[in-house]
Order: C-alpha cells, then structure tokens, then sequence
C-alpha cells in the first residue's frame, strides 16, 4: 500500500513549558484503521489535535503530501461527545445536515429538502431514523456518538479522525459505529481514532500507534501489539497481546 498520511516531528509543549509530545513520526497506509492508544495522559487526543493545528506544535502533518490545514474539506473529526453542547437546541436531522455545509460551493446555501435523501440515508446507516426529530439532548450517550459519526459520513472525507468514540457508550452502538468505519475502509476511507479499550485492538485495527509522550511504535497490529511495547507504554507485564489482553 501506498503510504497516504505522513506525520512528521510532531512536538507539544504547553505554556508552562511542559512537553506533552516529543517528536513523534509514523505514515499510513490508505484504507485502514489505525488505532493510537496509550495510557491516560500519554498525549492521544493531544496528537490529533496537533495533526489538524488546532493547537501550537511543531513538525507536520500531510495527507497526500498536502498540510491537513489545507485539505480541512477532505478531513472528518470527530471530537469526544463530552465536548458536545447538549443544549444547544437542534435535532438529529439538523445535526446530521451540518456535514454537508464544508460541500457547498461559495455562497451556495444548505437546502434540507435538497438534501433530504442523503439525510434520510445516514440516518438509517447510523440506525437513527425513528430519532430523527429528536433534540441531541435527550439522546444517550451511545446514540450521540452515532449521530456525530453521521455528520462526519455525510460530509464525504477522505481522512477520517476520531478521540475515542467508543467512551462511554453501549455495545450496540460501538458495533453499529465498527460496521460503519468498516464500510468506510473498504470504500478506501483513511482512518484514525483514539482508543483505550486493549482488548479490542487486534480485532478492530489494521495498524496501532503507541505512545507515552513520545512514539513507542508504530505500524501492523501484528508487529506492533507486542507485550514488550505495551510494557514499555504501560509499565505492565500485558501478555497473550494478541488473543486479547
């Protein structure tokens, strides 16, 4: 595989001249899940954030050998839903509907009955048809995650990062979220996501990043998911990495 997205020298250091992130470079290949996991504080969500500049770092990011910054149209994120204003007054649909305004051409307006198929589309792939019309407030958290994977589907990306969208949500919903990010790598979609949940590494990702403040390894599951390189990240004896931890 041709390797599509290039992080190079990545570097995070906070205003108290603390250093989060240290030089941390890997590539990927296109049409893959790549999960990035480590312990809590191990700068994940931080990478991300960096990659898409949405905070000062140093060294880059590319996709194709184009700045993220540039390409943001081609680039779907999705941020942890506990970022999400609950009470901001609008409905799945609506929410939904936003991930088509980065297509819209220069004062070309969003017309919902325009849309109306493509809404009605995402809405049953992401199983939220009958909630529809319903305030995100009064979603749980699981059905939340759904609804924010959808608005990231309908705006067509072809990098696709995500800050664990499996916190804090039901078995179904993290299966119906699997099953979408499946059918998104099989329609040649590049993907990224944080992630916590070991046990599910082998099963869910072609490629792991690991890091503790600096990359630990990068690469296939099967080479990188190692107890050596999880005992480094963790400081644990984990064992049997890859028939689950």
């Amino acid at each position: 595989m041709i390797n599509i997205l290039t992080v190079q020298g990545i570097n995070v250091t906070y205003q108290n001249q603390k250093r989060v992130l240290s030089d941390v470079s890997f590539s990927l290949p296109a049409g893959t899940i790549t999960g990035i996991i480590g312990p809590n504080g191990a700068g994940k969500s931080t990478l991300l954030n960096a990659m898409l500049s949405m905070i000062p770092h140093g060294g880059y990011a590319k996709f194709n050998g184009t700045s993220l910054a540039e390409i943001a149209k081609k680039i779907g994120y999705v941020q942890q839903t506990s970022q999400v204003d609950r009470h901001f007054p609008i409905t799945v649909a609506e929410t939904i509907s936003l991930g088509i305004v980065p297509r819209l051409k220069l004062f070309q307006r969003l017309g919902r009955n325009k849309h109306q198929e493509e809404i009605d589309w995402t809405l049953a792939q992401i199983e939220m048809t009958e909630f529809a019309n319903r305030q995100i407030g009064q979603l749980s958290g699981g059905q939340l995650q759904r609804v924010m994977i959808g608005r990231c589907m309908i705006q067509h990306p072809e990098l696709i990062l995500l800050d664990e969208p499996f916190a804090g949500i039901d078995a179904h919903s993290e299966a119906t979220i699997m099953r979408i990010l499946n059918d998104l790598k099989a329609d040649g979609k590049t993907i990224l996501m944080v992630h916590h949940d070991l046990a599910k590494v082998p099963t869910y990702f072609d490629n792991i990043i690991i890091i503790k403040e600096k990359l630990i390894a990068a690469g296939p599951t099967k080479e990188t998911f190692t107890a050596q390189n999880m005992n480094q990240a963790y400081g644990l004896p984990i064992v049997n990495m890859q028939g689950g931890v």
